[in-house]
């Protein structure tokens, strides 16, 4: 990522001509929100005069404490390449303050920042890949979303059977000019699906560049006339979209992950690390999979993660270790999901998996053998634990985590619970087709 000053910042949309600024931040439930403000009003932006109305935002404020500032963090600069190169338009992303000039506890950038600072005071760098699956589909005539594709392609197709290559290209080709490394593109397993695997880099990064990677992916479908959704599980039958994340820590520029002494190539930190995640996944998976319809990707036969386990020989367990080794050395958790919110997700894994290290916490002996053909006999016998099977039951088990309250604080904690409680609520007393098609006929 490029450092500028206040200067630079200046500069560069004098030079590119760029006419409005984009100044963005995500909310609690991982909504990506901007107010646009022009040139002429940058220098205010820089000095961290920009204020908004947090009550508006869900989760953010109350009324009588609404008043809220954005903070641009230089850094993020980017041009949006998709739009007009007369008066281009910029973005810049902030982090919320307080009119006193305190940081927003209810900021999940903020959130993620606090934990990455704790792990560098012990001199941790938290490096973190993503690896986000979407859908493409066509739009109705109104502009509306569908779930219909014309298309049948599978794992790793190509053109002409993948309709949606053309599409992909631009989006890689979007991503790189907004500075994205990108190391792979392809078709995923279902119809529709699709993958773009970008570079690691430190855990604020990452977040900040899920977001944008969103937003591109939207915007340059939206251009191909298809509409992209990260929703987890659009289509009954068949697999969702997940976010695999894999993670690592290095000190002084070193993986402290690896170690080739061990039989599978890691050092004690890594086993902590991956036991301190096994042992809160319970209750992150609150964060991670943060919607009902995330819960219907976790179910057993489309290759999402059911049991809390971890494996180097196969890929049906929660966590893998990608078979890389030396300075690629990583964990994968493969459960979270698109539909979190990036800051915080990060936070509590590395949170969990710090306290892995500090307590030394070891995880269990590893299932090297597929747990999907296990019998529910077999999978007994291994005591072997499975991910809440849905919303309501990872919120139970994220109320009672304090690693969960003490990392998010109580705001957003207690406004996380409360919001999608309610959800589950909503969700739960729907009359669905499938009842409809069941029972109305025969009682």
């Amino acid at each position: 990522m490029a450092k500028y000053t206040k200067q630079d910042i200046i500069d560069i949309v004098q030079d590119e001509d760029v006419e409005f600024i984009r100044l963005q931040f995500t909310d609690i439930f991982g909504t990506l929100k901007n107010v646009a403000i022009t040139s002429s009003q940058l220098e205010k932006a820089l000095d961290n005069k920009c204020m908004f109305d947090g009550a508006s935002i869900q989760g953010f404020a109350r009324v009588e404490e609404s008043d809220m500032y954005l903070r641009p963090d230089y850094d993020t600069l980017a041009i949006f390449p998709w739009r007009p190169q007369q008066g281009k338009v910029a973005r810049l992303i902030c982090d919320i303050y307080n009119p006193d000039g305190s940081p927003f506890e209810g900021d999940p950038r903020y959130i993620l920042k606090k934990v990455t600072k704790k792990a560098k005071d012990l001199g941790y760098t938290f490096n973190v890949g993503p690896e986000c699956e979407f859908f493409l589909y066509h739009m109705d005539d109104d502009g509306q979303p569908t779930t219909i594709t014309h298309e049948k392609a599978g794992y790793f197709d190509l053109g002409p059977i993948d309709l949606g290559e053309n599409a992909r290209r631009d989006m890689v080709l979007t991503l790189e000019d907004m500075g994205f490394e990108v190391e792979a593109s392809h078709h995923e397993v279902a119809p529709a699906q699709h993958e773009i695997d970008f570079k690691y880099d430190e855990g604020i990064v990452t977040a900040d560049n899920i977001m944008t990677y969103k937003l591109v992916i939207r915007t340059i479908a939206k251009r191909h006339g298809l509409f992209a959704t990260f929703m987890p599980k659009p289509k009954f039958g068949e697999c969702g979209s997940g976010m695999h994340t894999n993670m690592s820590l290095s000190r002084d520029g070193k993986n402290i992950f690896a170690d080739p002494s061990d039989k599978f190539g890691l050092s004690k930190e890594a086993y902590y690390f991956i036991g301190g995640i096994m042992k809160h996944i319970k209750a992150i998976t609150a964060i991670t999979n943060p919607i009902v319809n995330s819960y219907k990707r976790l179910v057993p036969g489309f290759e999402a993660p059911v049991h809390i386990a971890w494996s180097a020989k196969n890929r049906s367990p929660l966590i893998r270790i990608p078979a890389s080794k030396g300075e690629s050395t990583r964990i994968e958790l493969r459960s979270p999901d698109s539909a979190c919110n990036p800051y915080l997700a990060l936070a509590l894994c590395l949170a969990a998996g710090m306290e892995g290290i500090e307590e030394k916490i070891e995880p269990m002996e590893s299932i090297d053998i597929n747990t999907y053909d296990m019998s529910e006999k077999e999978l007994k016998a291994l005591n072997l634990e499975e991910l809440p099977s849905n919303l309501s039951k990872a919120l139970d088990e994220m109320e009672k985590d304090e690693l969960l309250r003490q990392v998010l604080g109580d705001h957003v904690f207690n406004i996380y619970l409360e919001t999608k409680r309610k959800e589950w609520r909503e969700y739960s007393s729907q009359v669905t087709k499938w009842e409809i098609d069941q029972f109305l006929y025969k009682i």
